[in-house]
């Protein structure tokens, strides 16, 4: 190995003449730096011990990349002096002629010479200034080390010219990193993190589930020398110039159980075996000599006061770390955390550390970059640092056994600062409260409970009986001065939305449906005579279809009609000839949107229809055809224009070339593509995400200005995992418009045997059905955090976008039919959102102006929603069919994120009223603007109420009150339009009966009741009477 060791000379003198450069600028600023050191004394005397270098020997790797033991050096801004053996000597003589001149003294064995030399060293230091830095706390051992100290001491050097050499180190060459050294220390932090995750974790995890003992000590060893096994690490996403060869221990596996526990990890890991209760693992990787640390606190079976501690002191770190970035002073980041930490719960401030992090790099830990109190260093951008946060000696006051009586947790991340944030190289290593917590035996626990001793009933009934006098008094009213509390906040809201309106929609406000510049629209055919068909001078009726034109001959003239101008066309045979008549629009035809079309003289006559006779019936046939298909065609083309008026070209995707992109494969994307439903790769890139389908015949961009929400939904109660992209503006995928694209994968995995043919010889019972419920459950926690993991890659490589990824509140969801189908509508920070089946609704609240709830009355089973936005021209969203029972859950939600909402018993004709808002918002706002609805509401409330202690419901009512609420659900405007639309008389003519087969089908009944009361008469002799009833029947 000695003969392979090559110092890069460029380096060193790079980073020496930087070293020197920032001395001599410190000289002149004012010694804020170097204190006004004139030089520089520093000494390695034995070997570090694997895996920790103090700063002389992290000064020597800085600049030369390797450890020279029994060295000194000597260093002025004009020379570097260095004392050393004559093997190391002959690696150091190729790097003369640099700038600053270098002297190697070889030491041998003659005693006086070797005197003579460090004497030479003194005279340097001497000729240089008064004051020398050198390390007050000495901590170089050896021989050598113990020379070069008591010839320091003999040159009788005072106290007071004696600097410390530990920050100048720290401030002008250790603590700010290169991009060679960041990387190397990333791919460290990587490394650690793949080995806690994917190897500490899953055997951590099958210990405790297989009930096994193993000691601390034990089991520390086992993970350390996972440090030798090079196809894990090749195995893991790491680099690929990634050399497993290269690692070392920066931090040996510490492993903490039972109560015990140093969150400062001097020690190692004791003899006491691993308790599952609070576990608290570290570790830290060492690669070409950076160092990282990385540590979690793991939980199994944690109770609710150790998740509210646990999810405190997540917060407490996630803030340490948005706080870190260039010109911050350390004192600060600590003030910060500290200061949460006491609003929250400040009976915990005595359990938080002194610090919450410190400086590291080939030194283990710089103890001159803390992140406390009392610490005045500004951090600096290229400075990485771990962050530790933890809460010590915490009393459990609800412990599972003795050993859980006391606990502590930290949470330990190595990190890089930036320009303006901080980025998390152990990211990897999840640190949420659910990847954090295990929960194992839970069906021997739930078996283990004692049943409840049933108690024997009382003789009297006391349902009947009630302890209050009044109703006021009831158990119904406990709520009530929650409900009052929201009742005050939503007329604030009201009132600020009222204001908000009159602010914004003046007097003199125009109309937002643009009424005012609505004309009637005229269309041009042809611009000069020459360029009509020469077919018309035959006075013919012409159907140019390239021109979108019918000529039709009047009074012995061709005269050209724009397609446009045409409403229909259709011909009536008849003896021996047939009539074509063609209809044309005009204004003030009351047909809808066409009657509002203005015209500049009033006077102005419009033909409304022509008819033309012709004995030719098959000409007249297909020139009724032809005109019936051009109109077709050009609706179809508008409608499909329309469509396509907010489709945006997307700039071009800028492909990631430095390096592999992050990547996620076996991904499936709605909207489907065509062809072969084949899995494909998300990628991504610079700009934006490309998935690649497949083999890569087919690639869809999505450019991350064109993102405005992004989403991840886990498995969770579902069969899917996703990947939600909701764009600002339409792109086209395929033949398709989308604004919402998905990229999901199944949770379920399809390829493993159900029946557990190999296992089932050797287990029975319920025992590999919870082997395969435990296997389902990591399975899906291992793609969760995947998909989690690769959403927050897309949100940091879109944060100049503002992108951020948003999760939806499941436990706030409430079941609605937004479109076809009955789904769960869940909320996130920023939305509303049905993720799970297309098509997809994703509504901004942000964008919302106010919220109707309709069909709210006693009764009926279901309500339904109406979602106004502040946008007018949008049409309302509808969500029907939502459950009564989510009534309140849901007003609760809409009052927390400060959206106005009102109530009412009908549903409402929206398209009317919001033609009303955008005909003139000023005099609507004026008029009181969304007060009418809460007062239909609140009047129906009061009749409600009267009612109600007037009489009481009973079980028929209701049930027919629910039936009814049923049918009411399935049924809406939509719908209604949508019947009339598909509705033709041949329909109404099969399904109705006209007026005389009604009364056959009564007289045909009268019959037969006639005929049976005859025959009953017969039975019972008593004819008279029953003819007698069956006439008075007639």
């Amino acid at each position: 190995m000695a003969d392979d060791i090559v110092i890069d000379k460029q380096v060193f003198h790079e980073r020496l003449n930087n070293f020197v450069t920032k001395w001599k600028a410190d000289k002149r600023s004012g010694d804020a730096v170097f204190n006004g050191a004139s030089s520089i004394a520093t000494v390695v005397g034995k070997a570090s011990e694997p895996g920790s270098y103090l700063k002389p020997a992290a000064f020597q790797l800085w600049l030369l990349g390797y450890e020279f033991p029994a060295t000194l050096f000597v260093l002025t801004p004009d020379i570097f002096q260095i004392v050393t053996t004559k093997k190391k000597a002959s690696y150091l003589e190729p790097l003369k002629g640099g700038k600053i001149p270098m002297e190697i003294l070889v030491r041998g064995k003659d005693a006086e010479e070797n005197k003579k030399q460090f004497e030479n060293c003194l005279e340097t230091i001497k000729k240089a200034g008064n004051k020398v830095a050198v390390l007050k706390k000495e901590s170089a051992t050896g021989g050598f080390a113990d020379e070069w100290k008591a010839a320091f001491q003999a040159s009788d050097m005072k106290d007071e010219d004696q600097v410390d050499l530990g920050p100048i180190l720290s401030n002008a060459a250790l603590s700010v990193k290169d991009e060679k050294e960041l990387r190397i220390i990333r791919d460290a932090s990587r490394a650690s993190s793949a080995l806690m995750t994917n190897y500490f974790v899953e055997e951590m995890s099958e210990i405790l589930d297989s009930e096994k003992k193993i000691s601390h000590r034990t089991f520390a060893d086992k993970v350390a020398n996972k440090i030798d096994d090079q196809k894990f690490f090749q195995s893991q996403k790491l680099a690929k110039n990634f050399d497993p060869m290269q690692l070392d221990w920066c931090l040996p596996p510490t492993i903490q159980s039972g109560g015990k526990y140093d969150l400062k990890f001097a020690e190692e890991s004791d003899d006491n075996n691993l308790h599952a209760g609070v576990i608290v693992s570290s570790l830290g990787l060492r690669y070409h000599t950076y160092g990282c640390v990385v540590g979690r606190t793991y939980m199994v079976g944690p109770n609710k006061v150790q998740e509210s501690n646990y999810k405190l002191l997540l917060s407490v770190h996630d803030l340490v770390i948005k706080s870190i970035k260039d010109g911050v002073v350390a004192k600060d980041v600590y003030s910060k955390a500290l200061n949460l930490l006491k609003s929250k719960k400040p009976e915990l401030e005595k359990h938080f550390p002194k610090n919450v992090g410190y400086g590291i790099g080939t030194e283990n830990k710089d103890g001159t970059l803390l992140l406390s109190g009392k610490s005045t260093r500004v951090l600096k951008d290229g400075m990485t640092l771990v962050i530790s946060t933890g809460l010590t000696d915490l009393e459990n006051e609800k412990p599972q056994d003795k050993k859980s009586k006391v606990y502590a947790l930290v949470l330990v991340d190595t990190v890089r600062v930036g320009a303006s944030e901080c980025s998390v190289f152990t990211k990897d290593t999840a640190s949420d409260l659910e990847s954090v917590s295990f929960f194992f035996n839970e069906s021997e626990e739930e078996e283990s409970k004692p049943k409840p001793k049933r108690e024997r009933a009382p003789a009297i009934a006391q349902t009947n009986i009630t302890k209050t006098r009044t109703r006021h008094e009831r158990a119904t009213n406990q709520d009530a001065e929650k409900e009052e509390m929201r009742r005050q906040h939503q007329k604030e809201l009201h009132e600020k939305k009222q204001q908000a309106g009159l602010e914004t929609y003046g007097k003199g406000a125009k109309a937002l449906n643009g009424t005012e510049e609505k004309k009637f629209k005229k269309f041009e055919s042809y611009k000069r005579d020459n360029q009509l068909p020469t077919n018309v001078a035959s006075l013919g009726i012409v159907v140019d279809k390239k021109n979108l034109t019918v000529i039709l001959p009047i009074m012995g003239r061709p005269v050209p009609f724009h397609i446009h101008s045409i409403k229909n066309a259709s011909h009536t045979p008849e003896s021996d000839f047939t009539s074509l008549r063609i209809n044309f629009l005009s204004p003030g035809q009351g047909v809808g949107r066409k009657d509002d079309q203005p015209f500049e003289d009033p006077n102005a006559h419009f033909i409304r229809s022509l008819t033309f006779r012709s004995h030719d019936i098959d000409r007249i046939d297909n020139i009724t055809r032809d005109i019936t298909e051009l109109k077709k065609d050009v609706v179809r083309r508008e409608q499909e224009k329309k469509q396509m008026e907010d489709v945006v070209e997307q700039d071009k995707l800028i492909p990631l070339k430095s390096r592999k992109p992050f990547s996620l494969d076996l991904i499936f994307m709605r909207p489907a593509l065509d062809g072969k439903r084949i899995p494909g790769t998300v990628e991504v890139h610079q700009n934006g995400l490309r998935y690649v389908h497949g083999s890569g015949s087919v690639k869809v961009d999505i450019l991350f200005n064109n993102v405005k929400h992004l989403f991840f939904q886990p498995s969770q109660h579902e069969l899917i995992v996703i990947i939600h992209v909701h764009l600002k503006n339409p792109v086209m995928i395929g033949k398709k418009k989308a604004r919402d694209v998905q990229f999901v994968r199944e949770a379920t995995e399809m390829q493993f045997d159900e029946t557990g043919n190999r296992k089932r010889r050797h287990k029975f019972g319920d025992e590999e059905e919870f082997e395969q419920e435990q296997e389902e459950r990591r399975r899906r926690a291992q793609l969760d955090k995947e998909f989690k993991n690769f959403a927050e890659k897309i949100a940091d490589a879109a944060r100049n976008e503002n992108v951020s990824v948003d999760i939806p509140y499941r436990e706030l969801g409430f079941n609605g039919v937004p479109s076809r189908s009955s789904v769960l509508i869940q909320p996130t920070t920023d939305c509303l959102v049905q993720l799970t089946e297309p098509p997809f609704t994703c509504i901004t609240l942000a964008e919302i102006e106010i919220v109707h709830l309709e069909r709210v009355q006693f009764g009926l089973r279901n309500f339904d929603m109406v979602v106004v936005f502040k946008d007018y021209s949008r049409p309302p969203v509808h969500i029907n069919t939502i459950p009564v029972e989510s009534l309140d859950p849901v007003k609760d939600w809409l009052d927390s994120v400060d959206i106005p909402f009102t109530e009412g018993p009908l549903n409402l004709n929206w398209a009317t009223i919001m033609k009303t808002v955008t005909l003139d918002p000023h005099q609507f706002f004026v008029d009181g603007g969304w007060s009418f609805l809460s007062t239909d509401s609140d009047d129906e409330d009061a009749e409600e109420e009267e009612e109600e202690s007037a009489f009481e419901v009973s079980e028929s009512e209701l049930a027919v009150s629910d039936e009814s609420s049923e049918e009411d659900s399935e049924f809406d405007e939509n719908a209604s339009e949508e019947m009339s639309d598909e509705g033709s008389d041949d329909e109404l003519s099969e399904e109705g009966e006209d007026w005389d087969e009604l009364e056959k089908k009564a007289a045909r009944k009268d019959r037969e009741s006639n005929l049976n009361d005859e025959e009953e008469a017969r039975k019972s002799k008593k004819s008279g009477g029953k003819q007698a009833a069956g006439k008075r029947k007639r």
